[in-house]
């Protein structure tokens, strides 16, 4: 019981828990509010995960496409989930908990 009271593996695992759970809410937000408003912006899709380059075309149909919609979204996501984690540590002073007793 000691070593999980100095190693602060509740922490860890409350700290882990709420990482997915904010995981899967900046993911749901970005996919359903966020990259259908880029979307409507830039012409001539409603979405913004259907945006892609076509670097070869067989017959009229693209057959090899760079979807730089999905990456732009996914980095959307990473940077707002960074951005929570940042601010959820800073203010709640998590930071200065890790220092040691001296």
């Amino acid at each position: 019981m000691e070593f999980i009271r100095q190693q602060g593996v509740v922490g860890l695992a409350v700290g882990l828990t709420l990482g997915v759970a904010v995981t899967a809410l900046v993911n749901s937000i970005v996919t359903n509010l966020v990259n259908p408003i880029i979307g409507l912006i830039l012409p001539g899709t409603e979405n913004l995960n259907s945006k892609y380059i076509c670097l070869d075309t067989v017959n009229g149909v693209c057959t090899n496409k760079l979807s730089w919609g999905a990456v732009v979204s996914s980095l959307i996501s990473f940077l707002t989930i960074a951005l929570v984690v940042y601010f959820v540590v800073h203010s709640l002073r998590l930071d200065k908990l890790d220092k040691k007793k001296e």
